[in-house]
């Protein structure tokens, strides 16, 4: 083979998927700082002092690690790790006699076709990954046909965020930051563009209000959270609004029967609560609820294709994706988030296929086999 056909990629396919990266990458000795952001990971072989192209990584796991050569140690926690125990609890069920020709992976939420199950979801302040943040995310998402959800706590403008998300944005915003606050950004969002709106809940408090200047803080006290809050902020918006942190059955039926149209499962990584359950653990339950009475959504802990394929068959109509794309980001910028999400979209597909599934709309429970343990 030529040595110009060669890439790790390929390596990885002829030597098959239990490749590991641990064993091809050498790690530098020392901890790694800001002022040392140019030295990435280091495949066996290659020169000191870069990055790994991004087309040899494969998979997401390597962009993490990619990610934590160029952000200090403080920073990179806040996007590492994430709790996977329930995903390894789950197995596929293959079916290699059905066709798969012409696989679609699109699904339609709130009467709009999306190229496949798969949203860049919202995180803030995300020029403190790379010095573009959300627009370069916003960037990325678009390139690899993906919607991408903008935080309120964003390091941007929403204006800014909107003028380079040319496939789809969202808006997420936090009632904790007060009803004057949180309605007038919501507004903002939907005049920009933005074509839903998740309402979060439970999330960290600090969060919620550090996108408000100190004037903004004194005027704007702390809301004791209720439904009545709920129901403010989604009154009069003019698009679909989703309730985004719900983690019980309960709590989604309320919240579709007082007009939620899209309901997000997620405990924010399980930062908040040690032992919280996983949003996925629960989430059969809540599309239980729910009844296929307004769409279901799910983040947290998603890496693989097979994640996102995990997913469908328990009932979500798509995933959010949080930490993998600002690994992407800080690592490669726009390039990296386009190449996370179509990584997985790629992923995601080979399931369909090795499953028997040519569309989102065939995936069914009896693709998956829920272990216990």
């Amino acid at each position: 083979m030529k040595s110009k056909d060669f890439n790790r990629r390929k390596a990885l396919a002829r030597f098959g998927s239990l490749a590991a990266i641990s064993t091809l990458v050498q790690q530098p000795s020392g901890a790694q700082n800001v002022s040392q952001q140019n030295t990435g990971p280091k495949l066996m072989g290659e020169p000191a002092g870069r990055l790994a192209p991004r087309q040899d990584l494969a998979n997401t796991l390597e962009f993490e690690d990619a990610s934590s050569r160029m952000l200090s140690p403080r920073v990179q926690a806040a996007i590492a790790g994430g709790d996977r125990s329930f995903f390894e609890r789950i197995t596929l069920r293959p079916r290699m006699m059905v066709s798969t020709m012409g696989m679609d992976l699109s699904v339609e939420l709130f009467g709009e076709k999306i190229f496949a199950p798969i949203i860049v979801g919202p995180v803030a302040r995300q020029q403190q990954y790379h010095p573009d943040g959300e627009l370069a995310t916003a960037r990325g998402a678009s390139a690899a046909k993906a919607i991408m959800v903008a935080s309120s706590d964003s390091s941007f403008p929403i204006e800014k965020i909107a003028a380079e998300a040319k496939y789809g944005l969202w808006y997420q915003t936090f009632p904790e930051a007060g009803v004057d606050a949180a309605k007038a950004g919501i507004q903002q969002a939907v005049k920009a563009g933005c074509k839903a709106v998740c309402i979060t809940v439970g999330a960290p408090f600090r969060s919620a209000r550090r996108a408000l200047s100190p004037a903004q803080l004194a005027q704007t006290p702390a809301a004791a959270l209720n439904w009545g809050i709920i129901d403010q902020l989604r009154q009069g918006v003019g698009v679909p609004v989703l309730l985004k942190g719900v983690m019980t059955p309960e709590e989604a039926d309320a919240a579709v029967n007082r007009g939620m149209q899209g309901i997000v499962v997620s405990n924010y990584g399980g930062i908040l609560t040690p032992g919280m359950a996983t949003s996925i653990e629960v989430l059969p339950s809540i599309v239980e609820a729910v009844a296929g009475r307004v769409p279901v959504l799910v983040d947290g802990g998603f890496r693989r294709g097979s994640d996102i394929f995990k997913a469908l068959a328990l009932g979500a109509s798509a995933v959010m994706l949080g930490r993998p794309p600002m690994w992407g980001l800080a690592a490669y910028g726009a390039d990296g988030v386009q190449s996370v999400v179509e990584m997985l979209q790629s992923e995601v597909g080979r399931d369909f296929g090795h499953c028997g599934t040519p569309t989102v709309k065939s995936v069914t429970r009896a693709h998956v086999k829920i272990h216990q343990v």
